[in-house]
């Protein structure tokens, strides 16, 4: 019989909140990168103090969803596992 610290553990990566913050991050920052890159006027740059905000905030995110997936798969969810009463 396991003791309360050596409790038999299992993944519980399905069901964790963070790799959908990430992917939806991800896919958000992807298309403000690629709007940033290629579909940004210099009109809408010079109405935003100069600044390619798309691109910038594109890339922000990007990094924010892998810090999150880098999070993830270093303290991974465990979930304890619940032995069935013998009967």
């Amino acid at each position: 019989m396991a003791t309360e610290e050596t409790k038999p553990t299992r993944r519980g990566a399905a069901f964790d909140i963070r790799m959908i913050i990430a992917l939806l991050m991800g896919v958000y920052g992807l298309v403000l990168t690629v709007l940033g890159l290629w579909f940004t006027t210099d009109e809408e740059i010079q109405r935003s103090a100069g600044v390619n905000i798309n691109l910038w905030a594109g890339i922000c995110m990007v990094v924010a969803a892998l810090l999150f997936v880098a999070w993830a798969l270093i303290r991974p969810l465990r979930v304890p596992h619940e032995e069935e009463p013998p009967e």
